[in-house]
């Protein structure tokens, strides 16, 4: 009988952006289908989700994908539940008030590539920095795009796990990479994009590279922070064909400045400084097409009457999606159109 390696994994109770954590479950002739796998637990004390004294959570899985690296592998996402089957504090996905899937998001999610022994992202030098950001962006060349291999790998790796991946790109900054990810349906988009952060930080682990997430490693210095920009649609958006909508729903995400900002990563600061395309944490602003504001409106959907997405730039690539999506949803639920 085939024997199954199915990786649990679950997000831990670290304060500011939850650690990943997973471990392997073997089972015997699993069907690869979602209802077909068992609860389970993990001990919650070590994870910073339990007391010593009544240490289980319980494991709720969610999705289910193959698993490219392990031969009879599955990835197995999961919410966090406490032993009386309720949602635990640190379970931001049942947060999300999307039960008929008719919000659509796609994440942007920047990272950069560190190496461990010069505490910079890869293609630092050991003393200084590598001539200022300009040609890096979209970049080609040995001089320019530093650990390709790495990034393909991981975008192999994620398509044959079924993640729907739309593009990669390297960043503005040296050493920075970005993924995009797609999918109908905000709880799962943030399933997609921790399962991806997931592989991305496994493949690390191969190249003894590491992934940075937070979102202005370079400190208070002329190089770009890393982004997790959220565009995001519903019904409403989708077939508006009124500039006046669009007005309505931005105008209102002024209204709630510091409820998204505090789900949106933490250190945030560091980033929305209203340099490098970015807008200033304590102000809002929307535009056609314009990326140093808080939330842009793409010139295509101008250009379909009216009638497509928003992309709020202010999210963080440390921010947990499920966060930045809930609170989204409930903003633009907030609107009487």
């Amino acid at each position: 009988m085939a024997k199954y390696k199915l990786e649990y994994i679950w997000l831990d109770g670290t304060p500011s952006m939850q650690n990943l954590r997973s471990k392997t479950k073997i089972e015997e002739n699993f069907s690869g289908k979602l209802e077909d796998l068992p609860l389970w637990s993990f001990d919650g004390s070590s994870t910073g989700q339990a007391s010593g004294g009544a240490s289980d959570c319980i494991l709720q899985p969610v999705a289910v994908y193959p698993d490219p690296q392990r031969k009879n592998g599955y990835l197995v996402m999961c919410e966090v539940l406490n032993a009386d089957m309720t949602p635990h504090l640190s379970n931001a996905r049942s947060t999300i008030k999307d039960d008929d899937n008719d919000f659509w998001f796609g994440f942007e999610q920047e990272y950069f590539l560190w190496n461990p022994d010069t505490n910079k992202p890869v293609g630092f030098p050991l003393n200084g920095y590598p001539a200022p950001q300009g040609p890096y962006y979209c970049s080609v060349g040995t001089s320019k795009a530093f650990g390709r291999e790495i990034i393909e790998e991981h975008l192999d790796v994620c398509l044959d796990a079924g993640l729907n991946v739309e593009g990669i790109n390297a960043e503005v900054a040296a050493g920075q990479w970005e993924f995009q990810i797609f999918a109908k349906g905000a709880k799962e988009a943030g399933d997609q994009i921790w399962v991806a952060r997931y592989l991305l930080e496994r493949i690390g682990e191969k190249y003894g590279v590491g992934i940075n997430w937070t979102c202005k490693p370079l400190g208070d210095t002329d190089w770009n922070g890393s982004g997790m920009h959220a565009n995001f649609s519903n019904t409403v958006l989708r077939t508006a064909g009124s500039k006046d909508v669009y007005d309505k729903i931005c105008s209102e995400f002024g209204n709630y400045i510091q409820e998204h900002i505090a789900v949106y990563g933490p250190d945030n600061h560091l980033r929305l400084t209203g340099k490098h395309e970015t807008a200033a944490i304590d102000q809002f602003s929307y535009g056609v097409s314009d990326r140093g504001a808080s939330i842009r409106i793409p010139v295509a959907t101008v250009q379909r009457g009216w009638k497509g997405w928003l992309e709020d730039r202010r999210p963080n690539s440390a921010a947990d999606p499920y966060k930045v999506a809930a609170r989204i949803i409930e903003t633009v639920k907030g609107v009487k159109i």
